[in-house]
Order: structure tokens, then C-alpha cells, then sequence
């Protein structure tokens, strides 16, 4: 029998492990033997999540094409975001809510990508789809994913589904929704304790933008009073990253309220002119104000895409 190991980006995020969990749990209950694993550490708010529902974190990997030969991919397909040996093994499997960028394969494969807001909103509709029951633990787990990637339903890449699967996840997982979702949200607001290096690496990802390496990280705040008391430590931090990368063109930093829906960005690199360009404010000492930004993926990707392209 193969065996497969199921993992979502790099840097990850409440999605990326709920996710690994249970569509390893998905295959298993398809006949396969499947392990989620996690491409980097998991974050304070994924912690949170897993400690409620008592579920062990994930075994962090480097490399998969010592282990197996066939993978499972969630919540991300571009390889610049994946494991280094991505092109040694097989994807077998791919579910997904980003952008398609760059992904082939010599074979055809599963792949289920959707525009919603979450992955394991995904994954839910592949459960009822197959008449499979969530186990609470689990059940838990996607409905923190899904409050994790839409805000508690405040970010513009909300759907009906996500709404839908998370009141009925929590109903699996014998949660209050509203009540459980501020506390897993406020549970990765607690930056006093973090490094630069953590704060810039808890999420970030990579982009292919026309040819060019744009770097991504987001956190989340309750006010932006604390974290900008350290913007030039932040910025010092970014620019010392950007240098050691040595390809990147550009290096963003998201930090968003979650309470008031608004984001300002911090700004490293060679071509400011093109976060002018995408959000149509100035960067002022490597700042922009984001008044309604939330949404990496819908609401900064996309702009910065189109600003390297068009």
C-alpha cells in the first residue's frame, strides 16, 4: 500500500495543519494510509486550536522523497510555497482555495480547488459528499481553520459555504461559534513575546509575480499601538531577510486588526513604485495605510500581481 504524507505550506497556519489532519483522515477512511505532517513549526493561534481539542501537532519535515514517493497536497499548490523536494516525488492529490501559479504534473491526479474562504471548507463538503463521519477532534480543528481564514466570517473571502460548514462543525465539536471563535482569534494577537524573526516568519509566504519573488506575512493585532512601537526593528529585520535571500524583489509585511477589519503594510525592496501602483496610496517611510484589507488572498496578491504585470 502507498503511503502518503499530507502537508500544506511552508510558515503554516491554522488551515494548513487542520487541513493535513483531515484529509489524512479522509484518505484513511478511503483505504490509504496517510500521515499529516507540517513544513514549519505550528503558530500560537494553530496551538490554541490543537491544545482545545487535545490533538497532537503535526512532525515537522524538511524533506518528503526520503520518506515516500507519493504526497498530498492542501492548502497551497505552488512549489516556491512547498517542501524543497516537491519535484522528486508524486502529487497524488491537491485540495486547495489559492491561485493555480506554476503546478503540473505528468499525471493526472485529484485536484479540488474552490474560490472560498477556507480549505477545510473543502474538506467538509468532501466528507458530507462521501457520507463520512468528522470526528469531534477534527471537527474542531476545520472550524478553526475556517474562523482563522475568513476572521470569524469578516474577511471578503467568505462564503455561504464556510458559514454553512463552520455552524455545522461546531455543532460536531460542541462549541459555542461566536464565543470560541474570538478566543482562537485574540490567541494570536500576543506578539510581546515574539522575536522579529517570529513575527515576520509566522506566516509568511512567497509569490511568483511575472518573474519576480514577492515575500508575504501577515499577522493579526487588537491594535496596532504595540506592533508599530517596533516598526523600525521590524523593518531593520525585513531588510536583513531580503538581503540574505538574495532573489526576493519585494518583501511585504500585513498587519491587521482583526477587530477593526483595517491593515497597514510594511514595505522592503527594490520597487516601491509597484505597492503604489496595486493599492493606489503612497508608501510613506516604507509604510501604506489598508484601510479594509484583510485578505491576503484576495485583497493583496491579486493587486500586487496585476501591479507587476499589466
Amino acid at each position: 500500500m502507498t503511503k502518503y504524507l499530507v502537508f500544506g505550506h511552508k510558515n503554516p497556519d491554522t488551515d494548513t495543519i487542520a487541513s493535513a489532519i483531515a484529509m489524512s483522515y479522509f484518505l484513511e477512511k478511503q483505504g490509504e494510509e496517510a500521515e499529516p505532517v507540517a513544513l514549519g513549526e505550528v503558530n500560537d493561534e494553530t496551538a490554541f486550536a490543537l491544545n482545545y481539542f487535545n490533538v497532537s501537532a503535526p512532525r515537522v519535515v524538511t524533506t518528503v522523497a526520503n520518506e515516500v514517493s507519493n504526497v498530498a497536497l492542501v492548502d497551497h499548490n505552488e512549489s516556491v510555497q512547498s517542501v524543497e523536494d516537491l519535484s522528486e516525488v508524486t502529487v497524488d492529490f491537491v485540495v486547495d482555495h489559492h491561485r493555480i501559479s506554476g503546478f503540473e504534473t505528468a499525471q493526472p491526479l485529484y485536484y479540488r480547488a474552490e474560490p472560498i474562504g477556507c480549505t477545510a471548507t473543502i474538506l467538509f463538503k468532501m466528507f458530507v459528499e462521501h457520507s463520512y463521519d468528522i470526528p469531534k477532534a477534527i471537527a474542531g480543528l476545520m472550524l478553526s481553520a475556517i474562523i482563522s481564514d475568513t476572521l470569524l466570517f469578516k474577511s471578503p473571502t467568505t462564503t455561504n459555504q464556510d458559514e454553512n460548514a463552520a455552524i455545522e462543525l461546531s455543532k460536531i465539536a460542541d462549541v459555542n461559534l461566536e464565543v470560541y471563535g474570538m478566543d482562537l482569534l485574540k490567541s494570536g494577537t500576543d506578539l510581546s513575546s515574539k522575536s522579529e524573526t517570529e513575527l515576520l516568519n509566522s506566516d509568511a509566504k512567497n509569490f511568483d509575480m511575472d518573474g519576480k519573488k514577492v515575500r508575504i506575512g501577515q499577522v493579526n493585532v487588537v491594535d496596532f499601538e504595540d506592533i508599530l512601537a517596533r516598526k523600525s526593528a521590524l523593518l531593520d529585520q525585513m531588510a536583513t531577510e531580503f538581503m540574505a535571500a538574495g532573489d526576493l524583489e519585494l518583501s511585504v509585511l500585513i498587519i491587521t486588526d482583526i477587530l477593526e477589519s483595517n491593515s497597514i503594510g510594511l514595505v522592503v525592496g527594490n520597487d516601491f513604485a509597484a505597492v503604489e501602483k496595486a493599492f493606489k496610496v503612497p508608501v510613506v517611510e516604507q509604510q501604506l495605510e489598508l484601510p479594509g484589507v484583510v485578505s491576503r488572498k484576495k485583497q493583496v496578491v491579486p493587486q500586487l500581481t496585476e501591479s507587476y504585470t499589466v
